[in-house]
């Protein structure tokens, strides 16, 4: 496996148990292990935002 795949493999792993965390487990009717890490990275960003207090 190539540095680059390995780092992206990792990054995914890493995004997807923060988001199970949160209790996210799928997005509409994919689970997680089947997106792309630009669709991982964009659910997560949505969840972080979404759980932040409103100042």
């Amino acid at each position: 496996m190539s540095k680059l795949s390995e780092a992206v493999y990792r990054r995914k792993e890493k995004l997807i148990e923060e988001l199970i965390a949160l209790g996210i487990y799928k997005k509409e009717e994919h689970h997680l292990y089947e997106l792309t890490l630009s669709e991982i990275e964009t659910e997560y960003s949505h969840e972080i935002e979404r759980k932040k207090p409103l100042e």
